[in-house]
């Protein structure tokens, strides 16, 4: 058995999830700019999510989900997916971002399971607070380690894919580190670099 990794944001999907939430209140781009520093490294990552989710408070839920739920994917995303488990992946995400994107996209793809934060409401009204175990620089490597160990899997069959600087951590604990459409800051930690926005790319990569 094999583990594939992905990020979710700009990696599984076209986009940033709470780009597309804020853009609902107005504030696209004054969110766009922190999750651009955060993706750089230029900015703590859990101070940038605090920070940026603060700004969702009294959006409802239900239009998040609505958004969330209708998230484009990356292209060859659904490709990708069901190469890799053809060739003995079992294919996880892991993403600093939501749930209520995470779940029902991952369940679109065939992912088999999703790890991400959870956005806190009250009577159906975001509060603007979050939480989840992807909320700092280093939860990916910690959750990839975690995951390894209950599934049997080292380091030398593992692949994680990503596009930020969040993605760090886990590059650490695979054998490939794919930077895809990524940060220079991520690129210079990556065992290969993919620049062209195709998902089924990093399944050549694989195969090469």
């Amino acid at each position: 058995m094999k583990l594939a990794v992905f990020d979710f944001d700009s990696t599984l999907m076209d986009g940033e999830t709470i780009d597309f939430l804020a853009k609902e209140l107005g504030l696209e781009e004054e969110v766009a700019k922190i999750t651009n520093l955060a993706m750089n490294g230029e900015l703590d990552f859990f101070d940038s999510l605090v920070k940026r989710v603060s700004l969702l408070k009294g959006l409802p839920k239900s239009r998040v989900d609505e958004i969330c739920q209708n998230l484009p994917l990356m292209p060859g995303a659904s490709e990708a997916i069901n190469e890799l488990k053809d060739m003995g992946y079992r294919v996880v995400c892991f993403s600093g971002g939501f749930r209520n994107a995470t779940k029902p996209i991952c369940q679109k793809l065939g992912i088999d399971a999703d790890f991400s934060n959870y956005l806190k409401d009250k009577d159906g009204i975001l509060t603007g607070q979050v939480g989840g175990e992807m909320m700092f620089s280093d939860s990916k490597g910690e959750m990839l380690q975690r995951l390894q160990k209950l599934l049997g899997i080292s380091k030398e069959d593992t692949v994680a894919i990503g596009d930020g600087a969040n993605d760090k951590s886990m590059f650490k604990y695979a054998k490939r580190g794919i930077a895809f459409c990524a940060k220079d800051a991520l690129k210079e930690v990556a065992t290969d670099i993919v620049d062209k926005k195709d998902l089924k790319e990093v399944v050549k990569v694989l195969k090469d």
